[in-house]
């Protein structure tokens, strides 16, 4: 009978677990989107996995793949701060539809390309370029736009298993383009991502606008971007945890070019070895994020701690020697990443007016994915150089040195604030 009661007790904590962890999928339109967006975010990675290859192959150069980082991300740097405002002011579900559409030809076009004998550098340039350029108004959309889909009390959750949603797809996603490289081709990745499109397609048609909570969209100024900019310079905990992801997203962040480069130099390994390590990153970062999916609160302690095991993990993983000692390093990598962008994405979300939310998203976007366009090409440079270890060490330390900064500023500002009314994030969790 205490056996029975026990295990009742052991299922009734399991269901109340699977339940918390999935809270908002309750909600008919976030279920939709969530669905859409595994099988499109899957083809993005086929085509960001098989570019950085392509481009690889055909150059056998860091500088080149840091050049195409730069196309892919320049554009983003430049415009998603604008984008922002735009998603603020606009009706996100109609202009993800016209995002979605665009990328879905640019994939068309790369995969065209793919399939010539010797596709041409400058045309993938341009591709990338004008993917960018989508990428950088569809960014802020698609994040902004979960805070619309279910109620306030299931948006922590929802921010979580929006980022679940992007690593699972960075698992399956290398694994299927390391395949498809393998056996078919480049074209067929790019070919696959275009058609994952229709996916994601159906489920912004299929969802239903009287269901959805829209805030009242605000006026249209031109000094939007700029009340934005002012609006985070003048929130401590959204300055700093931005200036911290500023030095994460140019000299840490940056897998897509240092990874691809040390596992064909450093540890001689094949296409193949690269996407299932990358699939191994990935593994890493959903089963954390299914972890503080449970979180209902976000600290500052866990920016600063995912900053600093973020630093640890690429060191290490920059010290290896073997592929079969990279797979587990890279796997706790991968986990330290999702603690640190998921905390921050979760505090610019919890933190930021209703009003504001599409332009700090922005901001946030050309802090983490921005900086890729001035580090990636300085970071190929360095591993043409230096070593192709040299940019995860460069990153390692980097991210080190960065949480040790923030945590001391942290505690500065706990103590300047006393007797004040301090900020919520700053009030409690520092110490």
């Amino acid at each position: 009978m205490q056996q029975k009661s026990a295990d009742n007790l052991k299922l009734g904590w399991l269901h109340r677990a699977v339940h918390q962890t999935f809270l908002s999928l309750r909600t008919r339109n976030f279920r939709l989107y969530f669905t859409g967006q595994i099988i499109s975010n899957t083809g993005n990675w086929l085509t960001n996995i098989a570019l950085t290859l392509l481009v690889l192959h055909l150059t056998k150069s860091g500088l080149a793949v840091g050049i195409l980082a730069a196309c892919q991300y320049g554009p983003i740097l430049l415009f998603s701060a604008y984008a922002g405002a735009i998603a603020d002011q606009s009706d996100k579900r109609k202009l993800l539809i016209v995002t979605q559409i665009l990328e879905m030809l640019q994939s068309i076009g790369l995969a065209i390309f793919a399939f010539i004998p010797h596709p041409p550098l400058a045309g993938l340039y341009a591709l990338a370029i004008a993917g960018g350029l989508f990428l950088a108004f569809d960014n802020p959309l698609r994040r902004s736009f979960v805070s619309e889909m279910v109620p306030e009390s299931d948006l922590p959750n929802a921010v979580v298993l929006y980022s679940t949603i992007v690593n699972f797809s960075r698992i399956l996603g290398p694994v299927i383009a390391g395949l498809l490289v393998v056996v078919a081709g480049y074209g067929w990745c790019f070919t696959l991502d275009a058609l994952s499109y229709v996916a994601v397609l159906i489920s912004l048609f299929k969802m239903r606008a009287a269901e959805l909570y829209r805030k009242k969209p605000s006026p249209r100024t031109k000094g939007a971007v700029r009340a934005g900019l002012s609006y985070v310079f003048h929130t401590p905990s959204l300055l700093i945890n931005f200036a911290m992801l500023t030095a994460i997203g140019l000299l840490t962040y940056n897998f897509n070019i240092t990874l691809p480069i040390f596992v064909t130099r450093a540890l001689h390994g094949s296409d193949a070895t690269y996407t299932l390590l990358y699939a191994a990153l990935s593994v890493g970062a959903v089963v954390t994020a299914l972890f503080v999916a449970r979180r209902s609160t976000v600290r500052m302690r866990h920016i600063i701690i995912g900053a600093m095991l973020l630093g640890i993990t690429t060191l290490l993983l920059g010290l290896v020697s073997t592929v079969g000692l990279a797979f587990p390093i890279i796997v706790l990598v991968g986990a330290a990443s999702i603690m640190y962008t998921t905390a921050t994405t979760a505090l610019a979300q919890l933190e930021t007016r209703a009003d504001m939310r599409g332009r700090v998203l922005a901001l946030q976007t050309v802090i983490l994915i921005g900086p890729t366009a001035v580090g990636g090409p300085i970071l190929g440079w360095i591993a043409d150089q230096f070593g192709s270890r040299s940019p995860l060490i460069l990153g390692g330390v980097a991210s080190i040195v960065t949480a040790s900064i923030g945590y001391l500023v942290f505690r500065r500002m706990a103590y300047t604030t006393a007797g004040q009314k301090a900020p919520a994030v700053l009030s409690d969790d520092i110490g």
